[in-house]
């Protein structure tokens, strides 16, 4: 008995160096040699600073910004330490109330925009409540009040769109999208 509780012991302190140690370290210089920015949490930077994550969503209610998919999160919008849904279904009331009031923001900020072509996911939280990015659509539908905020015309914000814009992930998943960050900054970059 002595005997098998010392080789247990054996293989718990072997495989607590190899599991808890070696291969976190080996796993470490791999991210930092070949994926530097990405295992370093992909940080945009602008003029030499940080200017947050692009895998992480931000706030923005500016007009003269475009505007984000909702955060379901708390206790405040983007929080990447809760990362959390809504959990509320199609036929919930207080989700209808929540679209609706964000179907109202969006119109109240530009009357020019008519309520029936609202994308969805201008109005509706993503899973994690974290989605840094918005289909070319939301964009789209979000230019003609950037471009009168800004000076710029349609036609500007809308190449700008497109130059930001990300394709398919390996071409086949996903829908093409806009970093709603990386847009923001490109258009702050404009003179």
């Amino acid at each position: 008995m002595g005997r098998q509780i010392r080789s247990g012991l054996v293989l718990l302190g072997l495989f607590t160096v190899i599991t808890g140690i070696v291969y976190p370290l080996v796993v470490t210089g791999i991210a930092q040699a070949f994926f530097h920015r990405q295992a370093n949490g992909s940080i945009i930077t602008a003029n030499g600073e940080s200017n947050g994550s692009e895998l992480i969503g931000q706030p923005f209610s500016a007009p003269k910004y475009f505007w984000g998919r909702p955060s379901a999160t708390s206790p405040f919008p983007y929080n990447a330490a809760s990362s959390a849904g809504s959990n509320y279904g199609p036929f919930n009331p207080a989700f209808r109330e929540a679209v609706q009031a964000r179907v109202e923001a969006l119109t109240g900020s530009d009357l020019d925009n008519d309520r029936a072509g609202v994308p969805v996911d201008l109005v509706t939280s993503s899973a994690s409540g974290l989605d840094p990015h918005i289909s070319i659509a939301a964009a789209r539908y979000q230019a003609p009040r950037v471009a009168r905020y800004r000076g710029l015309s349609v036609e500007q914000v809308n190449l700008l769109i497109d130059h930001i814009a990300e394709d398919r992930q390996f071409g086949i998943f996903g829908e093409p999208r806009v970093n709603v960050l990386q847009l923001n900054l490109a258009l702050d970059q404009l003179k």
